[in-house]
């Protein structure tokens, strides 16, 4: 059984009715069956219609054939109730167990005494005498039946006509001496005759009819003598018989057919002296009792009504006042005794059963919260507080202060019983924070049950609540908090606790602030425990420590790293994952403490987050390598030659001599290897993301709880100001944090994806591709011969790429490939030269690698796909040119080096830079380029050089870079002949140079 119906005081509600007298040989049962006996007779001689039967099996027929019957037909049975009144009654039968057997007899004879009165009024000796004459031992299962039934009888008559009614001696006589004999089975069942039995019976009718017949004393309508004479035999009864509408299958329920019981019951009042006021009072009762047996709410809401309807009632009739005064009961109260009327008596029971349920509303009242407020609009009701719309300012007080003493008293036996319950408590976790939840829980009831009932009476409730509940924890947890040093897992268990229930406590006595209108005054405040002044350095050591361990983890993760993908859906490196499962647990941790925070601890956290990870970032970058380093020798400066063979050939040195580290670090940086790095950087990008929205997040929850210790004690307009500095603070933290790791992993992103392109055409590609497109000729090394090594290449790299960074990836690869095509047309050395013809095969090539990328639409976009290649185009229409156009376009080149106005010095690439235009010369296949070349840098012939590469050595000729470096303008004109003959000697000397260092 809940706590709520094991704790309710049964007893107190049961004096009420023990207090009219006990009934001597009269149980409960014999109650309940003459309370039946009665309401079937009350309904006989109240004019219900009744009909006759065959056999009461024919009650089960139906109604329709009923209406069959022929009215000719003679009747040979008893006669019957109807058949609308039939059910009602059936179900009244079944509900006060009463058999059926035992209810055909006492029909019969009520028949049988309606039909020989035909007026007055019936009375209770009346149905007894009637029925000891018509009921005999055979109506009876066995003799204990019918003894039982007949001691009954005797004792119905005993306790109205002997022990109730004031009757002249020699009548009290009759009466005792005629019940005894009636009691004694051997002589009245026995040994005296059915007309010796009859005679008794008639003189215990002649006494009771003289009391009958005796004039009420209150001259109320109906009244018998019986009426006051017997009131507390006629209470019990009536008690019986509202019994009846409460389901016998489920006792907290009323049966459907409750207010048509209800209404037959009304029948009785003229017999038990009930009035409307004495039956909204005893039904108001009754609903009270099943209440309390059953604890179901809605009987207690029908009881209030009942009740209130008796406070209501107006009292018109000074008789019937003076005739409720005289249902009198005595109840003890303070050690004496009172004598009360009835509804007195039953409110003043009421009111004692609820004022012990509210001196500890928390214990009764915690598992079936929804009774609380049912309980006190009873209390309400029936006078033990005061109602709403009460005008006396005397009542009024009364019921604040008692109100207060019942908060006050409630909340010392919650207090007490949850100590108890943290003593034997074998919990590992501290005792002092096992409490402290435990009283935030009273606090919460307290908030959420309790006081919304009973701000009615008293808005400084709540006030009385926390601070009763504060000082009481505040008292044991300031020995606690002077020996706490460190973050210990007593610390970490308590420490929380106490500030969550601080922290309720004053957002609740905030709250009671508000309600009580004292914002505007001087407001007192609750003397917070310093949880923030002993937490809050403890905190700092804690993150120190955690920064320390997080980099040391992070240099760990990356010793072990191998750069493969974490699965096939996770393509980011493991590394990266543990790094970020470390920071999050920390977040974790941090705020899981749920300990006061200020922004110094935000800014250490940060601090792990940002040196972690640009401590992880720094790491990837110093192992990329610079993409300078990947692209081959500048080949030598020649000029087209067509025939010549010279006896002894130079070798070109088209490979650079890197050394061992170099080496190592590019055989690590493998095109899968860079692509798990793109991915983790990627991965990166996404994730800092997801973790300052939930360091944020986190930040902000922890913010209201801060905000409202201040505003206990700051004026709003400070704390507003305060407030926009704090946010503005924090913003930038934010931001300044995160933004910076996402910009350094943007930019090792765009160096990694860089690489990857670079190394794709000038490493991994190089001797398939860069080294043979157009070697020694163009048509039959053209660049569809290649297309299949770049397309095994996309396919692996989109193997491992992420769907994020694959097209960036591509659009690197594409990059380089253009950039590969142009080194081929300008630094291709002096294995390639191309004639006009070639060029429109170029071209065509040039459409054909568009075409590649562009993947029939499911590639990259076209449009960016043009736009990159744009500057090959215009390389290529170079070619096109006329070798005096591109030598005039030179020599204007010339001159504006000689101006300080070099277009590679400026940070672009220009067709009209000087070195590009040299470049094309050496490339043409022409004579008047050669010609030019040859008389005015002298540069060598490109027959003198072996076209089989070698990497055997680091090129040491000049570059073109260095021979440009040297002059000052050049101009093909004879306006500016001095000055290109001072040129032409710097140009010449440079020449010599390589020819030296060629030898």
């Amino acid at each position: 059984m809940l706590i709520f119906i094991s704790c309710l005081s049964i007893s107190c509600l049961n004096k009420l009715i023990h207090n009219f007298r006990i009934f001597e040989g009269l149980s409960d049962d014999d109650l309940r069956e003459s309370a039946y006996e009665l309401l079937l007779a009350s309904m006989f001689f109240s004019g219900v219609e009744m009909f006759p039967v065959e056999d009461r099996k024919k009650e089960k027929n139906s109604k329709f054939l009923s209406r069959l019957k022929s009215k000719r037909e003679k009747p040979h049975s008893r006669p019957q109730l109807s058949e609308r009144h039939s059910e009602l009654v059936d179900t009244i039968r079944a509900q006060m167990q009463i058999s059926e057997a035992m209810d055909a007899c006492i029909r019969r004879n009520m028949v049988q005494l309606t039909a020989r009165r035909t007026c007055g009024q019936i009375d209770l000796p009346q149905i007894s005498l009637e029925l000891l004459i018509g009921i005999f031992r055979s109506d009876f299962p066995n003799e204990k039946s019918y003894i039982q039934w007949k001691s009954r009888q005797v004792n119905i008559l005993e306790e109205v006509l002997y022990f109730s009614a004031e009757l002249p001696e020699t009548e009290r006589v009759i009466i005792k001496t005629c019940l005894a004999k009636i009691r004694d089975t051997k002589e009245w069942d026995v040994a005296m005759s059915p007309a010796q039995r009859v005679e008794i019976i008639s003189s215990i009718r002649q006494v009771a009819s003289k009391a009958f017949f005796q004039q009420g004393k209150f001259g109320l309508q109906n009244e018998t003598y019986y009426w006051q004479a017997a009131y507390h035999l006629n209470i019990r009864l009536y008690e019986k018989l509202l019994n009846g509408v409460f389901d016998i299958l489920d006792e907290g329920q009323l049966i459907e057919e409750a207010d048509a019981i209800l209404s037959l019951i009304k029948l009785t009042w003229s017999t038990l002296g009930i009035t409307d006021k004495l039956h909204d009072a005893l039904y108001g009762w009754a609903l009270v009792q099943q209440f309390v047996d059953t604890a179901e709410g809605t009987l207690l809401e029908h009881a209030v009504l009942q009740l209130q309807r008796v406070v209501s009632a107006k009292e018109d009739d000074c008789n019937e006042g003076q005739y409720m005064n005289s249902i009198t009961c005595l109840k003890e109260r303070n050690g004496s005794q009172k004598k009360l009327n009835l509804v007195q008596s039953i409110f003043l029971s009421i009111g004692t059963w609820c004022d012990s349920k509210l001196q500890d509303y928390h214990l009764h009242f915690s598992e079936k919260p929804v009774h609380f407020k049912k309980v006190v609009a009873l209390a309400s009701t029936i006078g033990l507080l005061s109602s709403a719309d009460c005008a006396d300012k005397v009542i009024v007080n009364a019921s604040r202060e008692k109100v207060k003493s019942y908060v006050e008293r409630s909340l010392e036996a919650a207090i007490g019983r949850v100590a108890v319950t943290v003593l034997e408590s074998k919990e590992r976790t501290h005792r002092l924070a096992l409490l402290a939840n435990q009283l935030r829980l009273i606090a919460d009831r307290e908030l959420k049950i309790f006081f919304p009932v009973l701000r009615q009476w008293s808005s400084e409730s709540m006030m009385i609540s926390v601070q009763k509940l504060h000082q009481f924890y505040g008292e044991i947890l300031i020995t606690f908090l002077k020996g706490v040093s460190s973050l210990s897992e007593d610390a970490r268990s308590v420490l929380p606790a106490a500030y969550a229930l601080d922290n309720e406590l004053g957002q609740l006595y905030t709250s009671a602030l508000e309600e009580q209108k004292v914002q505007h005054s001087p407001r007192p405040y609750l003397d917070h425990y310093q949880i923030e002044k002993v937490s809050g350095p403890l905190i700092i050591d804690w993150v120190i420590g955690q920064h320390t361990h997080i980099l040391e983890w992070t240099r760990r993760a990356l010793d072990l790293e191998d750069w493969e993908p974490l699965s096939f859906h996770q393509r980011q490196a493991a590394s990266i994952v543990e790094v970020f499962r470390i920071l999050e647990e920390t977040v974790d941790q941090l705020f899981g403490m749920n300990l006061p925070l200020d922004i110094t601890h935000l800014q250490a956290l940060l601090s792990i987050v940002f040196h972690s990870l640009d401590a992880y970032l720094q790491r990837v970058l110093n192992q990329l390598v610079e993409k300078n380093h990947l692209y081959p020798s500048a080949p030598p400066l020649t000029r087209y030659t067509e025939t010549a063979i010279p006896l002894i050939k130079k070798r070109l040195n088209e490979y650079k001599v890197l050394d061992d580290i170099m080496l190592d670090r590019l055989n690590e940086l493998t095109i899968p290897k860079l692509c798990i790095r793109l991915n983790t950087l990627q991965y990166i990008q996404k994730q800092v993301g997801v973790l300052e929205d939930d360091i944020r997040n986190s930040w902000a929850a922890v913010r209201p709880s801060l905000n409202q210790t201040q505003a206990e004690e700051e004026p709003v307009e400070i704390l507003e100001s305060d407030s926009l500095t704090h946010n503005e603070t924090v913003d930038e933290l934010f931001g300044t944090t995160f933004n910076i790791i996402r910009d350094t992993a943007k930019d090792i992103g765009q160096k990694t994806c860089d690489l990857i392109g670079t190394r794709v055409v000038f490493w991994d590609l190089r001797d398939a591709f860069l080294f043979h497109l157009y070697r020694g000729n163009v048509e039959s090394t053209r660049l569809e011969n290649f297309l299949p090594d770049f397309d095994m290449v996309l396919d692996n790299v989109c193997g491992v790429i992420d769907d994020a960074v694959r097209d960036v990836v591509v659009i690197s690869i594409y990059k380089a490939s253009l950039e590969g095509f142009v080194w081929v047309l300008l630094d291709g050395g002096p294995c390639r030269a191309f004639s006009d013809s070639d060029i429109i095969l170029m071209e065509e090539d040039l459409l054909t690698l568009k075409e590649f990328f562009i993947a029939d639409g499911e590639g990259l976009p076209e449009s960016l796909v043009e736009q990159e290649a744009k500057f090959a185009e215009r390389i290529l229409h170079m070619f096109s040119l006329q070798t005096e156009t591109v030598i005039q376009m030179l020599m204007t080149a010339s001159e504006l080096i000689s101006m300080g106005l070099d277009s590679n010095k400026q940070g672009h690439t220009n067709l009209g830079d000087a070195h590009i235009l040299m470049r094309v010369l050496c490339h043409k296949k022409d004579r008047e380029a050669s010609k030019f070349l040859k008389v005015q840098y002298q540069l060598p012939m490109s027959s003198d050089y072996d076209d089989t590469p070698l990497g055997d050595s680091t090129s040491r000729l000049p570059r073109m870079s260095d021979v440009l470096k040297r002059s000052t303008s050049i101009r093909w004109n004879k306006k500016r002949q001095s000055s290109f003959k001072s040129m032409k000697k710097k140009i010449q000397g440079a020449t010599n140079e390589i020819r030296n260092v060629g030898r």
